[in-house]
């Protein structure tokens, strides 16, 4: 072979192995590669090494991996004619690689589309109160509808997320004078409800000291009255462990006593007499 020869197939042997290498493609895990032979759908491989037929097969990677569409901020109209600027997160995953390929030429621009339109549209529906209060029901209601159209497309929606609604200036003013006026009722309902509980604490403390008075006082005379029946008591025990003699005796010391003063007239009390009598009659009986 002359040196032309030699270099001619040198050339194509380089041309060769690039072509093989350029068809040989490794796909990860979380990767599909959809492959075309001649245009017609041939089959989906991978993971791993798989190698593609040069000039006939072609092949499509599709990611199988959650992703998210970054929705920029839309003015909607809402039912009573108030405009809100509303900006959210869609989560979404293929699950079925040959549809994303074949149904729909950009999945992330339909998608995009289609929830820009079902946004307004749910957002079209609802009063301005309702947009700012059922952020929940918004997410919801979106997802089921999204779901809906890209399942043809092999699309999942997991997720639909309100990042943030921005009603009118005027009505951003008015919120921020209502929540002021609501802090200041519950202010003064909070400083009422705290001068009602303690004048309601001052008032139970003044019964109670009271009540403890008074049953101190309670307490104190029938102490009192207690002592005096003991003392009752003790009397009348030393008087009946005393008799009648001992008793006579006591009158008699005490008229000797009364004898003694320089009053004319003496006042016998008439127990004394019959005391007298009874025991100057009982010494008669003995003798």
């Amino acid at each position: 072979m002359d040196i032309v020869s030699i270099a001619f197939l040198s050339i194509f042997i380089v041309i060769f192995i690039a072509i093989i290498i350029t068809h040989l493609k490794v796909v990860p895990e979380y990767k599909r590669l959809v492959v075309f032979r001649l245009g017609r759908l041939l089959s989906v491989k991978g993971p791993g090494i798989v190698f593609l037929v040069p000039i006939i097969d072609r092949g499509v990677e599709v990611d199988l991996r959650e992703f998210v569409l970054d929705i920029p901020p839309q003015t909607c109209i809402t039912k009573d004619n108030a405009p809100v600027d509303v900006d959210l997160l869609i989560y979404m995953k293929i699950f079925d690689a040959i549809k994303a390929v074949t149904e729909v030429q950009n999945y992330v621009t339909a998608s995009t589309g289609i929830a820009i339109t079902t946004l307004r549209a749910i957002i079209g529906d609802m009063q301005l109160d309702d947009v700012l209060a059922k952020r929940e029901y918004i997410n919801s209601t979106l997802r089921a509808k999204l779901d809906e159209v890209t399942d043809r497309w092999g699309i999942k929606v997991t997720s639909v997320e309100i990042k943030e609604i921005k009603p009118p200036r005027e009505v951003q003013e008015a919120m921020i004078k209502q929540m002021a006026a609501e802090r200041n009722r519950r202010a003064m309902i909070l400083e009422a409800e705290g001068k009602k509980t303690a004048a309601i604490l001052e008032a139970e403390g003044q019964r109670e000291a009271m009540i403890k008075k008074g049953e101190g006082e309670k307490q104190y005379e029938i102490l009192v009255a207690e002592g005096k029946a003991k003392a009752l008591e003790m009397i009348n025990e030393v008087a009946m462990r005393l008799g009648s003699n001992a008793l006579l005796l006591q009158y008699m010391e005490a008229l000797k006593t009364i004898a003694q003063s320089p009053a004319t007239k003496i006042v016998i009390p008439l127990e004394m007499l019959s005391a007298m009598t009874r025991i100057f009659s009982i010494r008669e009986e003995r003798h």
